[in-house]
């Protein structure tokens, strides 16, 4: 199977396009992009490694290319338990430009990562995204839980 670079970024280029439109961000496609990296690190910092895996083995290569960047699978998992404690984790990936991408409201960020789980169920099975769920802490569940139907 031979590489085909250019496809990847084109794909990349639609996917960044469409999820700024899906945030409300049309304009702003590099605090989408932020965001959208942001919250991928977050999930996969508490998340099982072999749960990981399987997620990522459904992401086209693009969206894999962002996962992984930075991983360290042997890295500690944070105590992350309730849903404030994700959205700073999420933030703490996003520094410096938290302030500016999540402007300072719990309410925001936990918009753009509902928007965000709703988006990716475009990639990701719904039986994935139910396993996902079922390794999160109990406060966090909710966070896929209510978007998995979409």
């Amino acid at each position: 199977m031979a590489l085909n670079f250019n496809q990847y970024a084109t794909e990349g280029n639609t996917f960044i396009k469409d999820y700024a439109k899906e945030m409300n961000m049309a304009n702003d496609r590099d605090k989408a992009g932020r965001i959208f990296t942001a919250i991928m690190h977050a999930l996969r910092d508490i998340i099982p490694p072999e749960e990981s895996l399987q997620f990522i083995a459904q992401l086209p290569m693009f969206l894999k290319a962002i996962y992984v960047n930075g991983w360290n699978i042997k890295k500690k998992k944070p105590k992350v338990r309730k849903m404030a404690e994700f959205l700073d984790l999420v933030r703490a990936h996003d520094w410096p430009a938290e302030v500016n991408d999540f402007e300072y409201s719990d309410e925001v960020a936990e918009r753009y990562v509902d928007t965000t789980f709703i988006y990716l169920r475009k990639y990701v099975s719904l039986g994935e995204m139910e396993d996902i769920r079922d390794s999160l802490p109990k406060d966090l569940k909710s966070m896929i839980y209510s978007n998995l139907m979409f």
